[in-house]
This record gives structure tokens, C-alpha cells and sequence, in this order.
């Protein structure tokens, strides 16, 4: 994308003003997006950006710059224009070795979408939406979005690092809509993968489809749900949302460094259970929220945050490493070259746990059953939380009863964790899109079905 002379010109222009530290980030992305609302294909956008990241630090100030250009005549002033933001101490000539490093290739690709006709991706949606309406004559729209991303990328810094990475990544989103003339209710799903077209190979979209559905026109049917303080058991997958945003990014350095999280000075505390151990795992083959290298050019890998219980680490990007002093933990990502990258989640889930999903059930007398997380937010300082319930259900004598809607959890992340009683052995993960300091970017969410011995229920209806 930019020759290896270029950037090293690049990287020592960076640093001329006495900069400690450069990086350049190149990135040339590829995408398809396109809606299909009522059996009509309304909208289909192909699109194209190619753009380049400067980064320079010295100490712990930096400054981050970005530009379209790609000349070395354009980009060599506007890299010399970001130096003068920083005035350092550095003497002596920079002596760069930028040495290539190899892709470990976690995620193969089969069949480029870019390179799929519009014509195949369409009928994907169609058998979706098809699916979706054929449900019950109470699904009155469904609509269904398709989306791929062809992203390669070149990270090299003065500290040696070259890499090169290809992120190629496919979803596809459904939403249905049932109703019954008075009032209505959606459902919802979106899979996707760090894959090619082939992951269509992969899945039933009309399973999907008709889970969507399924959540809409139970939904549709469902009482008011009471309110008080529960047991709440909430299902596996998508579920995890819940701790990756109450917890998750209270574990992210872009929090701890600035001292706004409670999790902050707490390594080697226990801070839930024995029972919770929590994970992200960029390495994990064609998820979602995968990489080969974050975006500061180091390898992904596994982080174990909690291990039974007792915080063990946070998930750490090159310059709060540095406040911190503390090693980078491979962490960094960022939306586009548009952006700084910072320490970010990619696979977050907790872990297996021995017990089932009809023990937990079944041992319960009295609570909520979350089957499907809905939208939320989370305060990450204190790690308050307020989360919707998409698809919920009384738990009563130890069996899922009647189905509730407007259900929402109410609560911390500090406290959730402390009262994680029960954890199943059926992991499963969704996927989601994380916004952040560095834009938004994909990430997956899992855990098997867990209880919490107490949530604050927000409700309509009194128990």
C-alpha cells in the first residue's frame, strides 16, 4: 500500500522534532452494504476508502493525525506539521530496522464477498426475509441487512514493527415486526463472522430468520413484566453482553490508567465468585471480533481478565501502558485510520462451568429468565448498568412459565459479578458492534446461561 522506504522516511520525519515514539497506519477497506425492507431490495452501496494514520508520542503525550494522501511529496508535510505538536528531548540519528512479521493466518478465507456477485448476496436476504414472514401471519414487515468488509492493513512503528493484515468479515441482520393492529413488537438476530462468503455454508439464515421471528410474535403475547429484585438467569450467547458492557470495558486501560474504573489497583483481588473466569481472545479462528494483529502491529492473543474469581489482568494498548507500566497485551484496535487506536474487547466471554441449563433452571423457584439481551448502557467509572430484556420469562418452581416483556436489569458490574451463582457448560457467543474512544468496531459477546442470585428487575407490574 506505501512502499517500505516511504514509511521509514515517514516514521523519521515523525520523529524529527524529538518524538520517542511514531507509528504509521495504512488502511485500504472495501464494502458492501445493503437493506432489503418488505421484500423490496431498497438500498445496495459499494464502497471504497483508503486512508493513513500518524502517531507520535513522547512521554505520555500524543498527538494522532490522519490524511487521504498517499504521495510522499503530500504526506511527508503533513507528517513534519504532527511533529511539531511534540517537542522532545531525543538526540542522535534514528536507525530503523523495520522487520517484517509474519501473519500467523488464524483466519482463513475461502471466498471474497467483494468478489460475489450482488445478485448471490441478494437472494441470501430474500431467503431470510422469506423465512421471517412465513412465520405467522402476525409478522407484518421483516427487514433484512446485509453487510462485508474487505480491510487490509499496514502498521509499522519505530520500534521495528511491519505487519500487513486482512480483515475480511460478514454479517447479516434481521429484524421482524409482529403485530396485532393495536400494538407491536420486533425480535432480532444478527450472525456473523471474521469469513468469507462461505459463511452462508456455514449457517441456516432461515433459522435466524424464524428466531427473529419467533421473538417478536412471543413478545407480542407477553404480559407485563413485574418488578422487584430477583434471581435473574440469563441464557447464553448474546447474554454476555451484559458483562462485557458492566465489566468488559471497566477492564479496558483506556478506563484503568485514568483511575475511572472500580476495577482499577484490584489484580490480584477477588472480585467475583470462584466459579467466574473471564476472557478475550482475539485468536479465536474466524470469530467475529478476531484479528491476526490489533492495530498497533502486535499479535492478538489470549487474555485471561479473571480466573476463578480473582482479577488478574486488563486488557492494555501502547500508551496506557505506559501510564500504567505495564506490557501491552495485544489489545489495541480502532474503527479506521480516522482514529487513534486504543485498548478495545474483541471475543469476551466467561467461561464453561460445570453446571446445566435444566439444573439451573430447575433449582430456581422464583425469577426472571433473559433468553435474549436487548440494547443497554453502563457508566464505566462506577459500572452502573441499565439493560433491556429483548425476549424474557418468569422462571416459577423451577420451570420457565409465561413469557414478560419490558423487562429491564438495573445494576453494577461489581455487584452483578459477586452474585454469579450458577454457571453452565453451553458457551455460546453473539455478535455486536462496540463503540468507544476508537470508533466502533466488531466484537464478539459470550458465556454459557448463568444465575445471578439478585438483579434489580425494572418492570410495569408489581410481583
Amino acid at each position: 500500500m506505501l512502499n517500505k522506504v516511504l514509511i521509514q522516511d515517514l516514521i523519521a520525519a515523525a520523529l524529527s522534532t524529538g518524538g520517542d515514539f511514531a507509528e504509521i497506519f495504512v488502511e485500504r477497506k472495501r464494502n458492501t452494504s445493503m437493506n432489503l425492507t418488505g421484500g423490496v431490495l431498497e438500498e445496495s452501496v459499494a464502497g471504497r476508502d483508503f486512508g493513513v494514520g500518524i502517531r507520535i508520542f513522547n512521554g505520555l503525550n500524543s498527538v494522532y493525525a490522519y490524511t487521504n494522501e498517499h504521495d510522499r511529496e503530500r504526506l511527508l508535510p503533513i507528517v513534519l506539521q504532527a511533529a511539531q505538536a511534540v517537542k522532545g528531548s531525543r538526540q542522535g540519528d534514528l536507525t530503523l530496522d523495520l522487520m517484517v512479521a509474519p501473519s500467523p493466518g488464524l483466519h482463513g478465507i475461502q471466498v471474497n464477498p467483494i468478489d460475489v456477485d450482488q445478485a448471490r448476496k441478494a437472494a441470501v436476504m430474500r431467503e431470510a426475509y422469506a423465512a421471517a414472514r412465513a412465520y405467522s401471519d402476525e409478522i407484518t414487515q421483516a427487514m433484512v441487512r446485509y453487510l462485508d468488509e474487505d480491510q487490509e492493513v499496514l502498521i509499522a512503528n519505530s520500534e521495528g514493527t511491519y505487519v500487513e493484515d486482512r480483515r475480511i468479515r460478514t454479517r447479516l441482520a434481521v429484524t421482524a415486526v409482529a403485530s396485532n393492529g393495536s400494538q407491536s413488537q420486533t425480535g432480532f438476530y444478527g450472525p456473523g463472522a471474521h469469513m468469507g462468503f462461505e459463511f452462508y455454508d456455514t449457517i441456516d439464515v432461515r433459522h435466524y430468520a424464524r428466531e427473529a421471528a419467533r421473538t417478536a410474535v412471543t413478545m407480542l403475547h407477553a404480559d407485563e413484566c413485574p418488578s422487584g429484585r430477583f434471581p435473574v438467569i440469563i441464557d447464553n450467547e448474546f447474554g454476555g453482553v451484559i458483562f462485557h458492557e458492566a465489566c468488559g470495558h471497566g477492564l479496558e486501560a483506556t478506563s484503568v490508567a485514568k483511575k475511572a474504573s472500580v476495577f482499577a489497583d484490584k489484580i490480584g483481588q477477588q472480585i467475583a465468585p470462584s466459579i467466574v473466569t473471564y476472557i478475550d481472545d482475539g485468536t479465536l479462528p474466524n470469530l467475529w471480533g478476531s484479528q491476526n494483529f490489533d492495530d498497533e502491529g502486535a499479535l492478538c492473543r489470549r487474555n485471561v481478565l479473571i480466573e476463578n474469581g480473582v482479577l488478574k489482568g486488563y486488557l492494555i494498548d501502547k500508551l496506557n501502558g505506559r501510564r500504567m507500566e505495564m506490557a501491552p497485551t495485544g489489545s489495541s484496535r480502532r474503527q479506521s485510520y480516522k482514529f487513534a487506536p486504543t485498548s478495545r474487547m474483541t471475543n469476551t466471554y466467561i467461561a464453561p462451568g460445570t453446571s446445566t441449563p435444566d439444573e439451573i433452571i430447575g433449582s430456581t423457584e422464583f425469577g426472571i429468565y433473559a433468553k435474549y439481551m436487548g440494547g443497554g448502557s453502563v457508566n464505566p467509572a462506577t459500572g452502573e448498568y441499565n439493560f433491556a430484556i429483548r425476549e424474557g420469562y418468569i422462571v416459577r418452581n423451577g420451570k420457565i412459565a409465561e413469557p414478560v416483556r419490558g423487562a429491564t436489569l438495573i445494576g453494577t458490574g461489581f455487584d452483578t459479578l459477586s452474585k454469579v451463582d450458577m454457571v453452565s457448560s453451553n458457551l455460546a457467543h453473539g455478535q455486536g458492534m462496540c463503540g468507544s474512544a476508537s470508533g466502533s468496531i466488531p466484537v464478539n459477546v459470550g458465556q454459557p446461561m448463568i444465575r445471578v442470585s439478585e438483579i434489580t428487575v425494572g418492570g410495569r407490574k408489581g410481583k
